[in-house]
């Protein structure tokens, strides 16, 4: 009788994991495969050549340089940033780390309408703070580049920060302190000890950062003005071409998006593979 009540309880527990998981696979696949497999079938719906047409057109490609140009801009500065914020709110302690961390989550409570609001307040050259400065001296920061990019800087500066500390935390300054004993220098521990031991943090923060750049539409859209051709990025192409009625250019762009996003973390899987064969 305990036999079989024991094999009718791992059957039972059998059951409710396969369950689980169904629901769990399911809950993601309406979220996630679904939409995408809309977009695949609405974008080639019509044929091959509108949404082609519409991503090779002299506007699609100079938005997909902008957002490259974004991406190359915002992610270097960002990874920096927060790798050196990371050592100091874990290796260095002090009463200005609370607040330091409390501004690096500003982007994650603000709207990036707010925060491109906020930026237009700043660069303003009507009663901005900064605008006027920097317009007599031939620096225009709204509606050009250095806008989107402070904008792309702004809505994806935590992700290094809070991918890294983790890892910090993790593996603790054992490591360091032996480095140092035996010689070296803070700059070489960095670079031998430290930066080894969080590479796979601070990639995965790069991933983060990358798509959140390539995607950001609110705090861009305030900032640039979306002039065709000068200041839109793929995003923005994506929104006025949908607002144009151009449904296959709009996904089109959308499907450039997405795979610029896929083989960025494709690219990270790999290496890490590599790294750990």
């Amino acid at each position: 009788m305990s036999a079989h009540s024991a094999a009718a309880r791992v059957g039972s527990g059998r059951g409710s994991r396969w369950t689980l998981r169904a629901l769990g696979l399911g809950f993601l696949a309406l979220l996630l495969v679904a939409p995408l497999v809309m977009i695949f079938f609405k974008t080639f719906e019509d044929g091959l050549m509108p949404p082609l047409e519409a991503i090779t057109s002299e506007n699609g490609l100079k938005a997909l340089k902008l957002s490259l140009l974004m991406v190359a801009i915002a992610v270097p500065v960002n990874t920096v940033f927060g790798v050196v914020c990371a050592i100091l709110l874990v290796r260095h302690k002090w009463k200005g780390n609370a607040l330091i961390d409390a501004v690096i989550n500003l982007p994650f409570a603000l709207s990036p309408v707010v925060i491109g609001l906020a930026l237009y307040l700043l660069y303003s050259t009507n009663g901005g703070w900064f605008g006027p400065t920097l317009s007599k001296a031939g620096i225009e920061v709204l509606f050009s580049v250095p806008g989107m990019v402070l904008a792309s800087i702004f809505v994806s500066l935590p992700f290094v920060v809070r991918e890294t500390v983790p890892v910090l935390q993790e593996i603790g300054t054992e490591q360091e302190q032996a480095a140092s004993t035996l010689g070296a220098n803070a700059w070489q521990t960095f670079w031998r000890v430290t930066l080894p031991a969080i590479r796979w943090g601070v990639a995965y923060g790069v991933v983060l950062t990358t798509a959140r750049v390539l995607g950001e539409f609110g705090a861009v859209t305030i900032v640039s003005g979306s002039i065709s051709g000068k200041t839109e990025t793929l995003p923005l192409f994506v929104s006025k071409q949908f607002d144009g009625f151009n449904e296959p250019g709009a996904y089109g762009a959308s499907i450039v998006l997405a795979l610029l996003a896929l083989t960025t973390l494709l690219a990270m899987n790999l290496l890490k593979r590599k790294e750990d064969a």
